[in-house]
């Protein structure tokens, strides 16, 4: 068979059944072939940026490989950004990049270029991959599409690059003759092995604690059986559970004992129950300084740690882990979940749920509402059940991981190591073409300009994804910082920055629009347009342009003490563990 019609059919093979690309002349070959089999659809994006970030939105919510082509040359590099975002958040995804043929590429000759788009793709893009390869052999097609695949998946998953010679893609080839790497020793030693745990000292540092505290990482959901042990295990023994941002959704709202989003810009209520536990059971997460701030010393002075992840380089590389385990989480949990744990730890859960009776996200601390807040909470009230909710980077991130109650079945998708402006989406069109679920995209103005031309992939395909903007006509996470740090001089978030009429952008391109700004028209607002799948772009204008997240932990601060700050008082009252200002 031609050798992209073998491409295609391997990844048919793994249950793949939908790629995203943006057509190019090295990449043709393997478009045709994607069109030609029936058994997978390929989604042409507006820019091959979107693509990336739809196959990561497919990956996230089905748990499968997600796969982006695009052509050799400006293709290619269009796609640096998601192939970014899928390594640092730890995203299962194949990049398939079209290549000059062999016979142009210039390999070692001292200039920079011989072919038309010639570009060493998989040098740029090694630093930001699991594994990258040119396939200038027919003889290494098999061994190095499956490897590439096999790593996607294996270990702490994440993106892979494979960049295909036009030659290469159009020559016939027949896979039985060609070396499998599933049969080489090369896959034996790529096999994952747990760490030998010793369940009978973790359980008895369990029944020992008198205040334990789950922390959720983005690992938890990762795991492909993790959320469903984890909440199995916390119906058995109502642990209580904090969250970083990308754990959000693995435990929902619902459960009694979530006590929220810690770190930079958690909630205060959840910092302080993180701050005051005397056992931290940490799942996936590698505790970097937004979740413990500036100060290491000061985080968890009181706290043993159990850290558990997939990935060894992990464990105590930011804070020393009392036990680290090298394992997945999904495996750690359910062989836990087998001891009985008869925990004690009533007067613990009433200290943490008076915290957060105390200390609502939706309020500050004078009293005043938070408005950003409280429309976030609005959506979250009138979202359905199993809607895939796709956020963008800037302050609306924030509120949301603070303020978002999730549902049932609902996803909350974030990028969080490389916080990607424009991420939200061209993530939603992977997300809901994959489950053909609702997506509702949250973003500022900043980052939905960035991706604005995926709008006519929304409309082209009748997609039921619903985009508020969180508009306060400026870039408001780093206009806080230059309020913070450099005098309120605005460059680039206010001054020489502007935003458009975004209902009249949504209405050139066939959408529904939207604009409301008093309280009243936005609740009104969130409630109608959410009552439909009808595809719809709602402006928000916030009234009060200069926003703010609140609570917000200071650098060399530990993380009880988030700005604004409580009276020494309040705080110290507040906290079980001696305060540092009484150390």
């Amino acid at each position: 068979m031609k050798a992209s019609d073998y491409i295609v059919q391997f990844l048919v093979d793994q249950g793949i059944d939908k790629a995203f690309g943006y057509i190019g002349g090295a990449v043709a070959h393997l478009y045709d072939s994607l069109d030609k089999n029936k058994a997978i659809e390929i989604i042409n994006t507006i820019h091959e940026q979107g693509a990336g970030f739809a196959a990561e939105g497919y990956a996230r919510v089905t748990g499968k490989t997600g796969v982006a082509t695009a052509t050799s040359g400006p293709g290619a590099t269009n796609l640096i950004t998601p192939i970014g975002s899928c390594f640092f958040d730890s995203i299962p995804t194949l990049f398939i990049t079209g290549q000059v043929n062999t016979y142009e590429y210039k390999y070692d000759t001292p200039v920079r270029q011989i072919g038309f788009q010639e570009t060493d793709i998989v040098s740029i893009v090694k630093p930001i991959t699991k594994y990258a390869v040119m396939i200038d052999t027919i003889q290494s097609l098999r061994y190095e599409l499956e490897k590439a695949y096999f790593l996607t998946q294996n270990g702490r998953k994440g993106p892979v690059l494979i960049d295909i010679p036009m030659n290469i893609q159009r020559t016939d080839f027949n896979p039985s003759e060609q070396k499998s790497f599933f049969e080489s020793d090369e896959y034996q030693t790529m096999c994952i092995h747990d760490d030998n745990v010793d369940f009978e000292k973790i359980v008895e540092m369990l029944k020992i604690s008198q205040r334990p505290i789950v922390l959720i990482g983005g690992g938890s959901r990762l795991s492909s059986l993790a959320p469903e042990a984890i909440n199995h295990l916390l119906k058995k023994s109502n642990l209580p559970v904090v969250y970083s941002l990308m754990g959000k959704d693995v435990i929902k709202d619902g459960y009694k004992y979530n006590f929220g989003l810690i770190g930079s810009y958690g909630n205060r209520y959840s910092n302080l129950a993180l701050a005051n536990a005397d056992l931290i059971v940490v799942l996936g997460s590698r505790l970097d300084t937004r979740q413990t701030g500036t100060d290491l010393k000061t985080f968890a002075r009181e706290a043993k740690i159990i850290q558990v992840d997939i990935d060894a380089n992990e464990l105590g590389s930011k804070i020393k882990a009392d036990i680290a385990l090298h394992c997945d989480i999904a495996d750690f949990i359910n062989q836990l979940s087998h001891y009985d744990f008869r925990l004690n730890f009533d007067q613990w859960l009433e200290k943490l749920i008076g915290y957060k009776q105390k200390y609502s996200s939706t309020t500050g601390i004078d009293g005043k509402a938070k408005i950003p807040n409280q429309i976030i909470k609005c959506i979250a009230q009138s979202s359905s059940d199993n809607d895939i909710i796709c956020v963008d980077v800037g302050q609306h991130q924030m509120w949301v991981a603070q303020s978002f109650d999730t549902k049932v079945d609902q996803r909350v998708l974030f990028s969080g190591g490389m916080g990607a402006m424009g991420f939200a989406l061209p993530t939603a069109i992977g997300a809901t073409i994959a489950t053909g679920k609702r997506a509702l995209v949250i973003a500022g103005d900043g980052g939905f300009q960035m991706n604005i031309q995926e709008l006519e992939v929304i409309k082209r395909r009748n997609l039921p994804i619903k985009i508020f903007i969180m508009n306060n006509a400026n870039l408001g996470m780093v206009r806080q910082f230059q309020e913070i740090y450099f005098e309120k001089r605005y460059i680039g978030t206010q001054k020489d920055y502007s935003v458009p009429n975004f209902a009249s952008i949504a209405s050139a391109y066939g959408l529904k629009s939207s604009t409301v700004s008093t309280m009243e028209e936005i609740s009104h607002k969130i409630q109608e347009t959410l009552l439909s799948d009808e595809a719809e772009v709602i402006n928000i204008c916030l009234q009060e342009q200069m926003t703010t997240v609140e609570p917000k932990l200071i650098v060399n601060k530990p993380i009880e003490d988030m700005y604004p700050f409580l009276d020494r008082k309040e705080l110290n009252a507040q906290m079980i563990i001696t305060p540092l200002d009484k150390e």
